[in-house]
């Protein structure tokens, strides 16, 4: 015998704030967010006061776009805000391949 569950308004809402997650979390993905780049949470200080408040970690996940660039060993990280387009800041640092030996 194959029971059913059942679908009840708390599941229904459980499984309506999930989806909701979800859908941010790829939109956030997809529109470069710093949240979803990998950024930890002590280089979100975007006014640059020296301390991370929470409002500027949430802006990591709605009002500040990170993209990265490498050219040859030099990888470097800019900062912008999502609407207008200024940046906030770059971070750049080298970046050493691991593939290659360390005698040669």
């Amino acid at each position: 015998m194959l029971l059913k569950g059942k679908l009840t308004p708390r599941r229904k809402l459980l499984l309506g704030i999930l989806a909701a997650l979800l859908l941010a979390i790829g939109w956030a993905s997809w529109a470069g967010m710093a949240a979803t780049r990998g950024i930890e949470t002590r280089e979100m200080d975007w006014n640059q006061d020296g301390t991370v408040s929470r409002g500027e970690i949430a802006q990591a996940f709605y009002a500040v776009a990170a993209t990265r660039t490498r050219e040859g060993a030099r990888e470097c990280t800019t900062f912008r805000w999502y609407r207008s387009g200024e940046v906030i800041r770059v971070d750049c640092r080298t970046v050493f391949d691991s593939e290659v030996p360390a005698s040669q």
